[in-house]
């Protein structure tokens, strides 16, 4: 019974590790994880987004990204990853299950790969991380607008928003060593005195955008499963070990 119930919070675990590419939350946070199902074979999870017309390379993206998540968990056997009721479910199922990637699954409609989809989302994470910490210590007195280009990873205080700022930063490759500047632009340099404002609106922008989107989806995605709790997955244990 330890073992069953140890691989199913790893399941649920590296599930958590799969982002939203546009509102940078965790899938399971967002209530996008319809249900887990765990068998002597291997693990399949169902998928849902707010509506079946959301974007397909986003919808992709995130049912990509579940697989390759699901696939480093130890002895967890086959993996199966589907997305339920999208207008390219049937599409994006097969192609991932194949492993044809975004463009093989999607041919000629598919401009590009993701790679710079995903690029683009992690800089918009990465500055609405950073507005956050900088709006902290403004908040807080600690620092002034005019001394915010001089800030450093070392002045932060550790918590939360610290933690997601290293995290954004490892993911769009900027430095996350103690002296590192805060308030840099997407190739790491340090933003101009004079361009402080400017940035913290950018970012404020930002941040408020992917916050509010976040908001939108989850009212969404609660009124078309009203039948259920959308923030709980099901989840099932049928090996013969547990």
């Amino acid at each position: 019974m330890t073992t069953a119930v140890s691989l199913a919070g790893e399941v649920l675990a590296a599930l958590a590790t799969v982002l939203d590419p546009e509102l940078d939350e965790p899938v399971t946070e967002l209530g996008f994880v319809r249900s887990v199902a765990i068998d002597d074979g291997g693990v399949e999870v169902h998928l849902r987004l707010p509506t079946s017309f959301c974007a397909p390379n986003f919808a992709y993206l995130m049912v990509a990204d579940a697989y390759d998540a699901l696939a480093g968990v130890p002895g967890v056997g086959r993996v199966r990853v589907l997305l339920d009721d999208h207008h390219d479910s049937g599409k994006i199922n097969a192609g991932t299950a194949a492993g044809l990637g975004y463009v093989g699954t999607f041919g000629v409609e598919a401009e590009e790969g993701l790679d710079e989809l995903r690029r683009t989302f992690r800089r918009k994470a990465h500055l609405a991380a950073m507005e956050r910490s900088c709006r902290s210590v403004l908040t807080s007195g600690a620092w002034t607008i005019e001394e915010l280009p001089l800030l450093e990873l070392f002045d932060l205080p550790e918590g939360p928003l610290k933690s997601a700022l290293l995290r954004r930063r490892e993911a769009v490759g900027l430095p996350n060593h103690a002296h590192a500047r805060v308030l840099v632009d997407h190739d790491g340099k340090p933003v101009a005195k004079s361009e402080v404002a400017l940035w913290l609106r950018l970012a404020a922008t930002t941040r408020v955008s992917i916050e509010g989107n976040a908001h939108f989806c989850r009212g969404l995605l609660a009124t078309r499963y009203a039948d259920a709790d959308p923030a709980v997955p099901v989840v099932t244990d049928s090996r013969s070990d547990s």
